[in-house]
This record gives structure tokens, sequence and C-alpha cells, in this order.
């Protein structure tokens, strides 16, 4: 089959996207990436409960995935005054080239008898130390090879990228978990960094990448000290960018409870094993990929209105959990529940990268991304004494309630403040 063929076979929504020929480069390398972060979901707890010394295997486990992701938070605020210059595509050769080294050593630690726990937790965070100016060197990068009505349906794209790796991810390591350490498997997420890495090195020569009949578009300059600045001010001083930013804080921190509470409502309310929490989250993976392959279809809606919508669609579906609803209902309504959510992250960014001067957006999204690493593993915390307190039922009852309100609330701001601009909203 040829590429004019299977681009025929994508919705109509997609098919611009591959006329351009940087797209079509950069799309693979991330997919790359999204499966090795996605196999060492499972990898990186394995080998932690591997490596521990005995008695002390929660207290790594722990430690380790807390390594893995919350250093971001930290590497946005200590290297901003450095970062913020780069362009978006180095941002991300050099987010890639550190996951790719400092994850690369983990297996030859391994192999070579040294991988002491305090070196394993240490590889893990200083990988993950630019994951807030990756991430918005990623969507910065979108933008300026495409044009901005194209930019939602390549989110989406993105987007599903990642929640396909939450399916196919962990599997895939489960699978090959049985034949080989799990230190290879952190071994190959290494090499899809060092291939994403490779990749965008190639397009760093296209100012803005071709549109694939060879006309060159328009680049965003570098993002210099003053756009820095001026984007952090922006960020401050728009209302409706800090709406964005607080709808989806809450929103992943009302989720953190739910993650705690789920595998408790499994083994405690309904006497199951993890097969059937590997399930719910294989549902809700799947859920999610189709979902967000859904989000360039609902470029004709106002961004607004559909983003308050999934918030409130993703909570209701929780509510069944606390009724007492058999598990085949509830396993219906998470993978409800992924279909609803899946189009909220390629929505959100859609809506900074349409409301952000190109010269600011880089800086914007990585204090976005800072922003939100806090969320998870803040709800995440309360998450624990809740489920002591009220038990994972209730608790999952709860976290939709409240994501509803999230969204009823977030629904009487965003009224009240056209009320008060009354001016046409662009969104």
């Amino acid at each position: 089959m040829t590429p004019v063929q299977t681009t025929r076979l994508l919705p109509r929504s997609y098919r611009p996207l591959f006329a351009h020929a940087d797209f079509r480069r950069l799309l693979p390398a991330l997919a790359a990436s999204d499966l090795g972060d996605g196999m060492s979901v499972v990898a990186v707890a394995w080998l932690a409960i591997e490596i521990a010394p005995p008695g002390r295997s929660g207290m790594l486990l722990g430690a380790a995935l807390a390594a893995y992701a919350l250093p971001g938070a930290a590497g946005a605020l200590l290297f901003g005054r450095w970062l913020r210059r780069l362009p978006a595509g180095r941002l991300l050769v050099a987010d890639s080239r550190i996951r790719a080294v400092l994850l690369g050593c983990v297996p030859l630690a391994w192999a070579a008898g040294v991988l002491h726990p305090v070196l394993y937790v240490a590889l893990l965070a200083g990988s993950s130390v630019l994951h807030a100016w990756g991430n918005a060197g990623r969507y910065s990068l979108i933008a300026q090879i495409l044009p901005p009505d194209q930019r939602l349906a390549a989110n989406a794209l993105v987007s599903s990228s990642v929640s396909a790796s939450i399916v196919v991810g962990p599997a895939l390591a489960g699978f090959l978990a049985a034949v080989i350490s799990p230190a290879w498997l952190i071994g190959l997420d290494a090499l899809s960094f060092a291939v994403l890495a490779a990749q965008v090195g190639r397009l760093q020569g296209a100012t803005a990448g071709q549109d694939g009949k060879g006309a060159t578009a328009a680049t965003s300059a570098p993002v210099d000290a003053d756009g820095s600045a001026a984007g952090l001010r922006l960020l401050r001083k728009q209302p409706e960018l800090l709406g964005v930013l607080a709808l989806t804080w809450f929103f992943n921190f009302l989720y953190g409870p739910a993650e705690v509470a789920l595998p408790l409502h499994v083994t405690d309310d309904l006497h199951a094993g993890a097969g059937l929490l590997g399930l719910y989250w294989t549902l809700f993976g799947a859920g999610a990929v189709l979902g967000g392959l859904a989000a360039g279809a609902l470029r004709r809606f106002p961004l607004w209105p559909v983003t308050l919508g999934i918030v409130a669609g993703w909570g209701l579906a929780l509510v069944p959990f606390g009724l007492g609803a058999p598990a085949a209902v509830t396993l219906a309504c998470f993978t409800l529940g992924g279909l609803i959510y899946g189009p909220f992250t390629a929505l959100s960014y859609t809506l900074f990268q349409e409301r952000t001067p190109a010269a600011s957006l880089t800086t914007v999204l990585a204090a976005r991304s800072a922003a939100l690493l806090t969320a998870g593993p803040v709800g995440t915390a309360l998450g624990g004494p809740l489920v002591a307190l009220l038990g994972p039922r209730q608790v999952l009852a709860a976290s939709g309630i409240a994501t509803v309100a999230l969204a009823a609330i977030g629904a009487a701001v965003r009224v009240r403040g056209l009320r008060r601009v009354r001016t046409p909203s662009l969104l």
C-alpha cells in the first residue's frame, strides 16, 4: 500500500497533516519514544523491586516512580534562564539526549552489577530533569511546523500516541519481561529517545518545515530573554490562559485519589486480582486513543465548552463506582471515561497555542508543564488517607462528584468573564 493510499484511509481532518514532510518524519519518532515510556511505566517499578534491599521495596518503588517524573518541575524553574532562549527543536533534542544517555546507563550498570538503589534513583531523576522543557519543545515544534488550522488535529495525533502507549507499552513490557530483565526494557526506552533526538536533529536545517509543495513556512524566532519575560507576564495577565491552567491542574489533582482507589476497589470491594485491574486500564487506554483521534473533528465546536464538557463527563463516569455497580458496568464506565477524556490534552494545548504569541509559546508551555507536574502527585498523596477514611468505592465516587463540580465552577467563571469583558471570544 502506497503512502497516498494509506493517507486516504485516515479521517479527512488528519489527511492534510501528512502533506508536511517534517511532520511525517517527526510523528513516528515521537510515537517510538511514547512506546518506550509506556514500557518503562512497568519496567521502572519491576526493576526497583528486584534491586531493593529486603523489606525496602516499597520505599524504593515510591522513590523510583517519583524520580522518573517530579524533577521536571524543578528543571523548568532552575534552568529557565538558559533554556528559554533555545528554539523548540533544540529543547526537544536536549531532553531526548539526556534521557537516552542516563536511561541507557541503567542496563549497563545492572549488567556490571553496580546498580545500587541510590544510583538507580539518581539516574532516573537526572533523566527527567528537562521533562517540562522537552514537552514544551514537542508541542512548540508542532506549532512551528504546521499552520494554525491543522494544529488541533496534530495535537490529537500526538496525544493519542501517548494514550496508545498506555495500552501497548505495559502489555509489551509484561511479555518481554518474561524473557529479559526490566533493566533492558529501560534500555529500549533509552534507545527510543536516541532515535527521537536524531530525527529532530535532522529537522534543524529547516526553519519550520516544508508544506509538501515546496513552500517553506515562516519560522518563529528563538525565545530570547525579552520574549521569555513577556511570555511569563502573558501567563500571569491573561485570565483565559490562567483559567485553562487552573482547570487542568484541578482536573489532574482530582484524578489522583481515583488512581489510588481503583486498585484497592478491585482487591477489597470486588475481591479480584491484578488481571481485572489491568483490564480497567487497558479499556481506559483504548477509549482514550479513540477519543484522542476524535479530537480533530471537534475543531468546528467552541473549545472552551467542549473542554468543560470533557471534565464533567469524566466525573460522571466515576459516580457508578460509588453506587455499588457490578464490575461489568464500571468497566463500561471506565472505557467511556477514557473515550471522553481522550481529546482533553489536545484541546488544552490548542487553547494555549491559539492564545500565546509564537515567541513566548515555549516558555509558557514549559511553565504549564512544570505547574501540572505537581497536580497528580499531590492528588495521589491525598488519596491514601482518603481511602483509609472513606473506603475505595466512596473515594472513586467522591472524585467523580468533585470533578463534575469543578466543571460547573469553570463554566460559571467562564460565563462571568465573558460578561465582564463583553468582547467576542476567539475560542
